[in-house]
């Protein structure tokens, strides 16, 4: 062990140690929430930034003073605490104002993704029997569009907030803003009441497989969280600037980002949409310092055109998930970054992990009870003993993850119990006990000096390995391979089932780097083959213009496997490996035809 690693780890350990004191477990029925260090930023940093925005900025004072203006609107509206405000809004100061002042008053703040319109809008409305619809002008159409179908619990029901000055209120919604201009500053009492036990918002899953589910988060886990990324994480103060533009509806964005300025008095950069072009000019203009990422806005920064003053910024610390180890150390050099803290979690998990020590290509370690078990990838199972309990997975070995369920750890969940129910897991170990299943395969894996903290690797989605000639597939390790390829963009990884063959073959939709016309079929069969075990080279290879994402980045695959390799059913060129060979070639009609039959040799 290098000496300098040693030290360097040691540096850590204060952090740790506040961030243990500091975000511990307390009784459910205490007093506190996030919005009590808010308002001491407030008074601490009342001249400092808060929240910039399009050329427009905040601060502390002024954002405190604004949510409680609105706090006072929704009181006058009909919002009664514990009641719900579904909150509509695309990235602007304005979300930060409205979160803050639905919580402020006792209110539980559903933040819905504003890319949803029709059955999938209104049923988060009505999941979560919201009294009030804040929303944006910018999204006027879309809650337009569904409500004839949502009975809210108040009259009118819906207020909505002005985007650009052009902008007109429509006629069915009231003028949050226009009622809020004259209302008073001062402070709610509801405020005080808030207890760690009560919920602050509801987060919603992305919804790929079905209709999204409101998953609970209460103030105890946003204080816990926030605290994370502030003492740990991006080790933020007052002194330092966020950039932030991942949607706020979601949990990185929303509670990572948002959270640790609210406990540290950071300032806010928000961007409503992530630009590649507008990146480094706005993280140098703005003297920005920390940054909340997903793994593929740096996959789309890596890709960029290289330049030589490309880490002459003051960008020095991150947090975020989904960054994976194929480009970690590219993007880490290439743009000076000291600290990355990937971290680990769903937003209605007991358990989160975070890279707080600062290693290389890891999501991190946790304090949590957790176990990684036994799963049989091919019949989609968890494997148990003949007694009937769970084993665990040997040393480095990928298993399911499961969070043990205690009184200091508990599992939050759905607003649906029936929900929240499935994702629980009972006798694991023992008679009585249960786990959260987060779905998820992780490793643990050898970091070297970790204070002694077990440090672990994020393998793929259960669902998303598949088992192909007697192996299993990581959709996620043959990403990164093939995003490695020269010619590619990005790509996404799925199996598809062959008629009379046992288990999924793989099959990669790939979008070619920006210049690239066409696929070089023949050095990309090389390059599969030298990269690639047998077992997990694509059979099929899809050539698209572009991969859809949901509204935080993660790629959808549903479509593209049902879909599957019918390019009857789509334009783009599909090409195949066929057995026995090692080359790819155009997948034509004859061949296409004897893979439905079931007569392709596989």
């Amino acid at each position: 062990m290098a000496i300098g690693e040693f030290f360097r780890v040691l540096t850590e350990v204060p952090a740790l140690l506040k961030l243990k004191r500091e975000s511990k477990a307390r009784p459910l029925e205490v007093k506190d929430s996030v919005l009590q260090y808010v308002e001491a930023n407030a008074k601490s940093f009342a001249d400092r930034d808060a929240a910039i925005f399009e050329g427009r900025s905040l601060t502390w004072r002024e954002l405190n003073d604004l949510s409680n203006q609105y706090g006072w609107t929704l009181k006058d509206s009909g919002l009664a605490p514990g009641e719900v405000v579904s909150l509509f809004m695309e990235n602007r100061i304005e979300f930060l104002i409205a979160i803050l002042a639905i919580m402020k008053v006792g209110g539980i703040a559903a933040l819905i993704n504003t890319n949803l319109t029709g059955e999938t809008l209104r049923h988060c409305i009505t999941v979560t029997e919201s009294k009030l619809c804040l929303f944006g002008t910018e999204l006027s159409e879309a809650i337009d569009g569904v409500r004839n179908d949502v009975n809210l619990g108040s009259e009118p029901g819906y207020l909505a907030v002005r985007d650009l000055p052009e902008h007109t209120v429509p006629a069915w919604a009231a003028d949050a803003e226009k009622l809020s201009h004259n209302q008073s500053s001062d402070r709610h009492e509801e405020t005080d009441e808030i207890t760690l036990g009560d919920t602050a918002m509801y987060i919603f899953t992305s919804g790929t497989t079905g209709l999204p589910k409101a998953a609970v988060m209460g103030h105890q886990r946003l204080i816990q969280s926030s605290k994370l990324s502030h003492i740990a994480g991006l080790k933020c103060s007052e002194k330092d600037r966020i950039y932030l533009c991942l949607p706020l509806y979601h949990g990185t964005g929303g509670v990572v980002g948002v959270g640790a300025a609210f406990c540290s008095g950071a300032a806010v950069y928000l961007r409503r949409k992530f630009s590649v072009s507008q990146f480094l000019p706005d993280i140098r203009e703005q003297n920005i310092t920390c940054m909340i990422y997903v793994g593929e806005l740096l996959r789309y920064l890596v890709n960029s055109p290289r330049k030589s003053d490309d880490a002459d910024t003051p960008l020095t610390r991150m947090m975020g998930n989904g960054l994976r180890p194929d480009i970690w150390m590219e993007f880490k050099e290439r743009f000076g970054i000291d600290r990355i803290c990937e971290f680990y979690g769903a937003s209605e998990g007991n358990v989160a992990f975070g890279n707080v020590l600062n290693k290389d290509e890891t999501i991190g370690t946790t304090t949590a009870s957790v176990a990684l078990v036994k799963y049989d990838v091919a019949e989609d199972e968890i494997l148990r003993s003949n007694e009937g309990y769970c084993e665990r997975v040997d040393q480095g070995e990928p298993g399911l993850c499961l969070g043990k369920i205690t009184t200091d750890s508990r599992f939050e969940g759905y607003t649906d119990t029936g929900a929240t129910e499935k994702k629980i897991l009972r006798d694991v170990f023992e008679a009585g006990d249960a786990w959260f299943n987060t779905g998820d395969l992780l490793r643990a894996v050898d970091v070297g000096f970790s204070l002694g903290f077990v440090h672990y690797q994020f393998v793929d989605r259960v669902g998303d390995t598949f088992r192909w000639r007697s192996e299993n597939v990581s959709t996620n390790e043959v990403g990164e391979i093939i995003n490695a390829y020269p010619q590619v963009e990005i790509c996404n990884v799925y199996g598809v089932d062959i008629e009379n063959t046992e288990g999924r073959a793989g099959m990669v939709a790939i979008v070619l780097r920006e210049g690239e016309q066409d696929l070089d079929v023949e050095a990309f069969g090389t390059y599969v083959n030298e990269k690639l075990p047998h077992f997990a080279r694509p059979v099929f290879v899809r050539v698209r213009q572009d991969i859809d994402v949901t509204g935080t980045f993660k790629m959808i695959k549903k479509e593209l496997v049902s879909e599957h390799f019918d390019s009857s059913q789509f334009n783009d060129t599909v090409y195949v490996m066929k057995p026995r060979t090692s080359t790819y070639e155009v997948l034509d009609d004859t061949f296409l035809e004897e893979l439905k039959a079931g007569s392709a040799g596989y």
